[in-house]
């Protein structure tokens, strides 16, 4: 087993690299999980969306003749501008800049946390909305952004980008605070700005593999099921070890323990595409396709996170009934390097908590180190502990037998 969970590892971080929505990699994470699932025996469906590949190559920035180190925000519109300078740092000067022809630069509270994405179909805060609609419609030539440090939000990246959305109109940049007050001091004279990037319209699928039910292999109505997924994207410019080739890993262990599996509850094994990806292409997709169906499902259980070297696996339960929470105690929680751990929201379960089903999440219990390797190079395979792995399959193997075991009685 841990042959086998290091050879997926490495396929997805070192052979594939980097799997962002649209790439080529990505491309070759779910076409191997898909035949990994079919030599299982699975039943697999493969169902596609449309979205962007970006692809860039060079930013520049330079103000005085003084380059500044800028970096493209992800999806940015490509550039080649000279223009004025303006600045904002709340939302009143924004309100009262003259845009008009200008390059802004947004420094102080503006960049102090990152915009949703104005189609963003899951979060969408109106003070967001508001500031992006005062960004296309000003006149502005381009959008810079001194961001700042914000551990809890974006974690170990510095600077993160304001602006990542693929449908956002004008080309963004951004930079570090202390680039922006460099910057600042040639507010109103001209700024050379240029972006060699593209958007190049792609696709990606979710992989949906179903064993079991009372009419294995025709789809869903087949009966109840319990669903197991994990997002197989990342974000350019890391390997996703962590985040989240490892709860990818997971499942495919588990598909090949499952190998024989035969009951009337279907289990459902999902590689959900988006999870990284400005608009969530994968989970919208997968809504749309569920949305009368989600009554079916007994239960959603969704890893992201696991197998970070340190720590235990935290698992943590939403709106279970009592025989699941028996189930989880006895299959899981009893074991060794397993723990209950705290609620948390920002992933791919709210996809069955929105639509009020029982819900178990599992991470790794220490969410501030993550927080600080997430979407960076340091997301590695130095810092997975495959042991985890393994166990973590070999429990859900067993909770998922004793719930459908429950369920025929």
């Amino acid at each position: 087993m841990k042959e086998k969970a290091t050879g997926h590892l490495e396929m997805l971080c070192l052979q594939i690299q980097e799997r962002c929505v649209g790439s080529s990699g990505n491309q070759a994470a779910t076409a191997y999980f898909s035949r990994c699932f079919e030599d299982f025996g699975f039943a697999v469906e493969a169902p596609s969306f449309e979205c962007f590949d970006w692809v860039h190559e060079r930013t520049f920035l330079g103000a005085g003749n003084q380059p500044f180190h800028v970096f493209a925000s992800p999806y940015s519109l490509p550039c080649r501008i000279e223009a004025p300078l303006c600045l904002a740092a709340t939302e009143e000067e924004l309100q009262a800049v003259d845009g008009e022809g200008k390059i802004l630069l947004l420094q102080g509270d503006m960049a102090r946390e990152q915009l949703m994405p104005k189609n963003f179909p899951f979060c969408n805060p109106e003070e967001h909305q508001k500031i992006i609609q005062l960004l296309e419609t000003k006149g502005f030539q381009a959008v810079l952004a001194a961001t700042q440090r914000n551990p809890e939000m974006a974690g170990g990246v510095y600077p993160f980008p304001l602006i990542e959305d693929g449908d956002f109109l004008l080309p963004s940049a951004y930079m570090t605070a202390e680039e922006g007050g460099r910057l600042s001091r040639y507010q109103g004279e001209k700024v050379s700005l240029e972006i060699n990037a593209l958007r190049k319209p792609s696709w990606g699928c979710n992989v949906v593999a179903r064993k079991g039910g009372k009419s294995e292999g025709e789809g869903l109505d087949s009966g109840e099921r319990v669903v197991v997924c994990a997002h197989i994207d990342s974000k350019q410019g890391t390997p996703g070890a962590i985040d989240n080739a490892t709860g990818i890993t997971v499942l495919l262990l588990l598909g090949e323990l499952l190998a024989g599996y035969q009951a009337d509850l279907q289990v459902e094994i999902v590689a959900l595409n988006g999870e990284d990806y400005y608009s969530n292409p994968g989970e919208v997709l997968y809504l749309k396709k569920n949305h009368e169906l989600f009554p079916s499902v007994l239960l959603g259980i969704n890893i992201d996170g696991a197998g970070y070297y340190r720590g235990y696996t935290a698992v943590s339960l939403y709106d279970c009934p009592d025989p699941v929470k028996r189930s989880v105690q006895s299959t899981i929680l009893e074991r060794e390097g397993f723990i209950q751990g705290e609620p948390w929201y920002q992933g791919d379960h709210g996809l069955f908590l929105i639509n009020q089903r029982p819900v178990v999440a599992i991470t790794s219990d220490k969410i501030d180190d993550l927080r600080a390797i997430a979407h960076t190079p340091e997301d590695n395979l130095d810092i997975v502990d495959c042991t985890k792995l393994i166990d973590l399959a070999g429990a859900l193997h067993a909770l998922l037998l004793q719930i459908a075991l429950g369920n025929k009685q």
